[in-house]
């Protein structure tokens, strides 16, 4: 299933796969979910590709399949410690960083550390070596917004001291670096505030599960389906694939030389709604229940998408059912694996 996705992807990028071929892409938290999905389609795009990650939130598991290919390296290392590098590299994706909720306030110094101190690394490495530089930020920046639809011009609604404020500051920090190099060093960057995205390699054990892995692994198991709070929260849903290629596009596309772009589905479903959803595709005989709504969670998300659209040629494909119905045959084929 995902060869084929992962050839969607090279067919989507279009024009730019030629700005792919032989350049040599660091990707740190190339062991995570997105950051997998892209070192392994640069690889299929024959660049040539330093895969690094310390291997706390990312699974080796997810590049294992990379490891025997001659344009893939793979170094186990902490980004918020220094790192040098003798071969030229062309472009840094910065990826490294927990970010499921249930995290914030186990982990807090570690995710304040990468996009402090880890992007700070990261686009030292991109200095030195002259290198194009993307940063993948979050809708989070955004706290609970009040503009909905909401653009890249909107500012933010955030907490300074809330138990989300670790990663929610921590990012809107990394842009500010991302920023400073830009306009100190005079860095080409790129900023992309990823909105929620879901697919195959997505955490799915214990409380780090992200909800749509989570709703339907319950699912799949006819245990409970927990909603936190009342589930009339919003969030708008990207499928992997369309993520990939909006953040490609962004990185690689001559005209987006410092954008901030959001990448995201702009179409918004409530979190009671998707646990139905997910209730019925898998024909599941699950309960819903309720239990108690985090602190600062936001109420709606869903981002306007017009930059992507006008600028990137940019608009997501895959629709929320089709999506979660790929994600429902993976589960599937992963429990197969297991069993074996």
């Amino acid at each position: 299933m995902m060869n084929k996705e992962i050839e969607e992807i090279r067919r989507d990028i279009g024009a730019i796969s030629k700005s792919i071929k032989e350049k040599n892409i660091l990707v740190t938290g190339g062991a995570g979910f997105l950051g997998s999905w892209l070192c392994e389609v640069l690889v299929e795009q024959g660049a040539n590709v330093i895969c690094l990650d310390n291997l706390v939130s990312g699974l080796k598991a997810n590049i294992s399949h990379l490891m025997g290919k001659g344009n893939f390296k793979f170094i186990q290392h902490d980004i918020t410690q220094p790192i040098l590098f003798d071969e030229p590299i062309d472009v840094v994706m910065h990826l490294a960083s927990r970010a499921s909720p249930f995290e914030f306030e186990k982990y807090p110094i570690q995710i304040l550390k990468a996009n402090t101190l880890g992007i700070w690394v990261a686009l030292g490495i991109a200095k030195k070596h002259k290198a194009r530089f993307l940063y993948t930020s979050t809708s989070e920046i955004y706290g609970a917004a009040t503009e909905i639809p909401t653009s890249e011009e909107y500012r933010g609604n955030v907490n300074p001291v809330g138990p989300r404020s670790c990663y929610d500051e921590a990012k809107r920090c990394g842009e500010s670096y991302v920023i400073a190099y830009e306009l100190q060093h005079g860095l080409d960057t790129r900023i992309a505030r990823i909105f929620n995205t879901y697919g195959p390699r997505m955490r799915v054990e214990g409380v780090y599960g992200r909800v749509i892995p989570r709703f339907i692994e319950q699912a799949l198991s006819n245990k409970p389906i927990t909603i936190f709070g009342d589930g009339t929260q919003t969030r708008s849903f990207c499928y992997v694939t369309d993520q990939v290629e909006g953040l490609l596009k962004l990185a690689f596309s001559e005209n987006a030389k410092g954008e901030v772009v959001n990448i995201g589905s702009d179409k918004e479903i409530t979190i009671f709604e998707l646990a139905k959803l997910i209730q019925e595709l898998t024909n599941s005989s699950s309960e819903i229940v309720f239990e108690e709504l985090p602190k600062d969670d936001p109420p709606r998300r869903r981002p306007d998408i017009t930059k992507a659209k006008t600028l990137l040629d940019w608009k997501p494909k895959i629709e929320l059912e089709e999506g979660l119905l790929r994600m429902v045959k993976w589960f599937k084929e992963k429990g197969k694996r297991r069993v074996r």
